[in-house]
């Protein structure tokens, strides 16, 4: 597992070197599309020839959702912020399942689907809020399946956890209350046996 977590640490730091340098990009794009840099200047000519057709399909679908233009290259860099945050946590997640594996053999099996079905709803929750930050419709083909997989337990806090305000606290206690869960399910397991 040593080459695994070297593997890790060398893919987390090319990601954050990558996604830093593509937030310096987007910012000179957007810079030269809100017309702060001069349109003429070979900087705006050089991101309209180079980075501007790499932005085209975002620019497209963000347009068809009645956005404006401009804000594709944001919009570009909070997809690559995201991507890297799920390739991050899948490949921790895959780590995780054969290390167990590895030190429990077969045995292990209930407690890695104990602990799979409490990070699928974990990540569902997150993506809930995130989505919700952003204005997604709940029944989005890529956002349905945390409505779905999350709605049984979070229509009954809704009505216990009152609101702050205009901020809905329920996606935090729900959290919570999941990490609880699968901990004190581990706690009485190994407890019995």
């Amino acid at each position: 597992m040593l080459w695994f977590d070297a593997f890790m640490r060398i893919l987390r730091i090319s990601l954050f070197i990558a996604v830093a340098l593509l937030a310096v990009v987007c910012l000179l794009d957007w810079l030269v599309r809100t017309r702060r840099i001069n349109p003429f200047s070979p900087i705006a000519r050089r991101m309209r020839t180079t980075v501007d057709p790499l932005m085209a399909p975002m620019e497209r679908r963000i347009v068809r959702a009645g956005g404006l233009p401009a804000s594709a290259p944001w919009w570009t860099l909070v997809v690559a912020v995201v991507g890297t945050i799920v390739l991050i946590t899948i490949l921790s997640f895959i780590r995780a399942q054969v290390f167990a594996i590895a030190a429990g053999g077969v045995s292990n099996l209930p407690f890695m689907i104990v602990h799979g079905v409490f990070s699928v709803l974990r990540t569902a929750l997150i993506v809930r809020v995130i989505s919700s930050w952003f204005g997604m419709s709940p029944y989005s083909p890529w956002i349905r399946w945390a409505f779905r997989i999350t709605e049984w337990f979070m229509a009954p806090l809704r009505q216990i956890v009152p609101t702050i305000g205009v901020i809905d606290i329920t996606p935090i206690v729900a959290y919570f209350l999941l990490v609880f869960t699968e901990r004190a399910l581990f706690a009485l397991a190994l407890g019995s046996l």
